[in-house]
């Protein structure tokens, strides 16, 4: 969904019309829309620019900048269907910020982050249930495991009581054709589904992918996505931060 398509609509149609392209995406691959789970993405906009996405529906939010986010999860804290992901880079030395009001966070990215999230939710005795950012393609500027040093990972993380693994994801290389991602999504599945062959992990609790974003995520659903990131095509161009 690109700005023109955008403009000039309400929340709630923009919602519709996402809604609408997650349906017909699972249907193409014969999948249940149930299993799909629309995060609108809220990073820099107000409480007040967000609540019509959930007085339309949206229970799912994604915050990109723990100060941003702590503070929308304590302006919400009586709404008890409110889920709010944790999906941006988290430097370990901000690890102490981490809220319990936090559903999930997508962006586990190293062993020592792994190590010190676990030792908060010790120390706090709280549960932090993560996905593993997998660097797929070759941009220096992007964050990630390699997707061989995964099998280690998980082998080193098996012992924690407290940080709970469950699942993968992924930004892959932003391109202008939504179906040249499609490899990367693809793949993000695969990887998925051989850890779970391996007997790597629990198929039970390791099962989601999050993985597409407002231009994409039609492709990405197709492909296996349990997760989707959709900021632009709900809440319209973002003003960039200073």
């Amino acid at each position: 969904m690109n700005d023109e398509q955008v403009t000039g609509k309400s929340i709630a149609e923009r919602i519709r019309a996402v809604q609408k392209q997650i349906v017909a995406a699972c249907q193409r691959v014969g999948r249940d829309p149930a299993g799909v789970n629309l995060i609108a993405v809220s990073k820099t906009f107000s409480w007040e620019e967000i609540q019509p996405a959930y007085e339309s529906g949206i229970h799912d939010f994604g915050e990109n900048y723990m100060q941003d986010a702590i503070s929308k999860v304590s302006r919400t804290s009586s709404y008890e269907d409110i889920r709010w992901h944790f999906i941006g880079h988290l430097q370990r030395n901000k690890v102490r910020y981490w809220n319990p009001g936090f559903y999930l966070f997508h962006c586990l990215d190293s062993l020592p982050l792994a190590r010190e999230m676990e030792k908060k939710a010790e120390r706090e005795q709280m549960v932090i249930p993560a996905l593993l950012q997998v660097k797929l393609g070759d941009e220096a500027t992007k964050s990630g495991i390699d997707p061989a040093a995964l099998p280690v990972f998980l082998e080193k993380v098996a012992s924690f009581h407290r940080l709970k693994i469950q699942g993968l994801m992924t930004i892959p290389p932003y391109v202008v054709d939504p179906e040249e991602s499609r490899c990367y999504y693809k793949q993000l599945r695969e990887l998925r589904d051989d850890i779970i062959a391996r007997g790597l992990v629990d198929p039970a609790v390791f099962c989601h992918l999050s993985m597409g974003m407002s231009h994409d995520y039609p492709v990405a659903v197709e492909e296996g996505a349990t997760y989707v990131r959709v900021g632009t095509a709900i809440f319209g161009p973002r003003q960039r931060r200073a």
